[in-house]
């Protein structure tokens, strides 16, 4: 269940990177980050559907 995890970390990171390059009016940075923000968010979405919430135990 790392994969939910990294998908996750990922997510958060292209959003945030998405939203500071529209800040700076870095259209093309902004472009890139909600493409990977809307990608991974639907693989992070779609693998906690399929697959469950990683819990921890074995």
């Amino acid at each position: 269940m790392g994969l939910v995890i990294i998908f996750a970390l990922i997510t958060v990171l292209a959003a945030f990177g998405g939203l500071r390059s529209l800040k700076n009016k870095n259209m093309l940075g902004a472009f890139w980050g909600v493409a990977s923000f809307l990608v991974f968010g639907w693989f992070t979405v779609m693998t906690i559907v399929e697959s469950g919430f990683p819990t921890g135990a074995h």
